[in-house]
């Protein structure tokens, strides 16, 4: 499965389109300029198992440079334009890129593109200059279309979102196989599961840099479908990108789900959402008040999974399955199987909470550059068991229930609070806009729980709302896991994709020295 493989048939069909400019891809040009591009990484004397760096915006050369990787036995690395300088480096640095790519609109391009990085050999960057890279296409146009001989499929080494801390670069072993012949294991899981074939036309409205949107892209042009790719997530351009291009798949994560609920009933039913057929939400748990809300409006289109980029494993829940099983992420048995540990390691019976522990056949991934930490999510006494630190626990029928980070927890007077569970509750307030629960320090009990909040456009800060978001907490959770206290704040700190930094906002409490 592989974009060339639609030359000879759909040549001038949209891979790729761009609503934001008015660009697109055909087939043809996605498998033209990948295949210029990749003999450029040949002749730059890159080979298989290397790695290349992007950092780039949502654009359309994305997938360009992600299939001339993939048709070169290549690692590609793409970086979250938005770090800093600093962090963007540090990515490449460790990614041990030889060949940075940038699009010029990535702010921190500039940034990178002065630093020393002594193992990148080459830059190159498009939609404008930028000190210290060449131009992507005066590049591309050195070199002619003809067909690879030999095309290797590569792989993504793709980071951790750094919510929690420093990125890790997560190393999948390479694939075995030419790419017009190999599946990647994405397509293999995804494309029957949810119907992605040539027919589909696909929404992506989040950025191109986080696993989830850049594989998605990657399995619906290697099965001939259309991706219609969002600059960035608005609720009601969404929409208006459903209706217009007749979207028959997408995929969210629930903070979107909850933008596009809370538009006036007349702004959402204006739209025509009825070509849909698949919309897939993942990257966090879904408040089941959001979910059904959802399927009330767009019928039982909604497919849930859970998974990492580590590639753990993964469960799957549909529509159907989410309203008889409320706040259920799916079942597993698909890719893994998943086992519930207490913090020793030891299983805990069915209903208990403990860490997720996937066990698959061998283990799925390592940490690029840090044994240690490889070691640190890998069980002690079964080697193929990994976690990425999630906290909850399955029925009796399979279905999991995430509770939580390891990461998140709150401690206080030794008991253990899970802050998803008040987010959930605040999420919904009509006044609510945007939630964060935290601990923060408390000289007594250790920790005490802590609601930061942004409000709705219009509504002001006051006590007399805080004493009235409290009571609405406390009248749906216990006491002692509610916040004690809410802090007002314009915004939070989030990825594009909806993924809270919680350590950085806990930094923001955390006593200085």
């Amino acid at each position: 499965m592989f974009p060339g493989n639609f030359v000879s048939t759909a040549p001038d069909k949209a891979a790729i389109i761009r609503p934001a400019t008015g660009e697109q891809l055909t087939y043809r040009q996605l498998d033209e300029r990948s295949t210029r591009l990749a003999k450029y990484l040949r002749a730059a004397g890159l080979r298989p198992g290397d790695h290349i760096a992007l950092v780039s915006s949502n654009d359309l050369r994305v997938l360009e440079v992600y299939w001339a990787a993939l048709r070169s036995g290549l690692y590609i690395t793409v970086v979250n334009w938005h770090l800093t300088a600093a962090e963007a480096v540090y990515v490449v640095e460790d990614c041990g890129a030889r060949v940075l790519i940038a699009s010029a609109d990535a702010a921190v391009a500039t940034g990178v593109g002065t630093a020393g990085l002594p193992l990148v050999g080459h830059r190159l960057v498009y939609g404008g200059p930028v000190a210290g890279f060449d131009d992507y296409e005066q590049a591309l146009a050195r070199f002619d279309a003809s067909p690879l001989v030999d095309q290797p499929r590569g792989q993504d080494m793709l980071y951790s979102s750094g919510t929690t801390g420093r990125p890790k670069g997560i190393k999948p072993k390479l694939p075995e196989g030419q790419v017009d012949e190999t599946m990647d294991p994405y397509t293999a899981v995804f494309a029957p599961m949810y119907g992605f074939a040539e027919d589909t036309v696909y929404l992506c409205p989040a950025p191109l840099y986080h696993a989830a949107p850049l594989r998605f892209c990657g399995t619906i042009t290697s099965v001939g479908g259309t991706v219609v790719l969002m600059d960035r997530f608005d609720a009601e351009r969404a929409l208006e990108l459903i209706q217009r291009h007749r979207v028959t798949h997408s995929q969210w994560v629930p903070t979107m789900f909850v933008r596009m609920l809370k538009l006036p009933k007349e702004v959402r039913d204006s739209y025509d959402v009825s070509s849909l057929r698949c919309a897939v939400h993942a990257a966090a748990p879904c408040q089941p008040e959001v979910k059904s809300a959802m399927i009330d409006w767009w019928g039982p289109v909604l497919y849930e999974y859970y998974a990492s980029t580590e590639g753990s494993g993964a469960t799957f829940i549909d529509s159907a399955q989410a309203l008889a099983k409320p706040g259920s992420v799916g079942r597993d048995g698909v890719v893994g199987t998943v086992h519930i540990c207490d913090e020793a390691g030891v299983e805990l019976p069915t209903g208990e909470t403990g860490t997720v522990w996937w066990e698959r056949d061998e283990r799925p991934f390592e940490y690029h550059n840090d044994a240690a930490k490889t070691d640190e999510a890998t069980h002690p006494d079964h080697p193929t068991w990994t976690t990425s630190g999630d906290i909850g626990h399955i029925d009796a029928d399979r279905f999991l229930y995430l509770t939580d980070r390891l990461a998140f927890t709150i401690i206080s007077g030794g008991v253990n609070i899970y802050p998803q569970e008040s987010e959930n509750v605040l999420t919904l307030h009509p006044k609510v806009y945007d939630v964060a629960v935290i601990g923060v320090p408390n000289p007594e009990m250790g920790e005490e729980v802590k609601a930061v909040v942004a409000l709705e456009p219009g509504i002001e800060p006051s006590p007399e709302l805080e004493r009235e978001l409290l009571d609405y907490v406390r009248e749906r959770v216990s006491h002692f896991k509610a916040p004690r206290s809410i802090d007002f704040t314009d915004d939070l700190p989030r990825t594009p994709t909806g993924k809270l930094v919680k350590h950085a906002l806990r930094a923001r409490y955390l006593p200085t020295t």
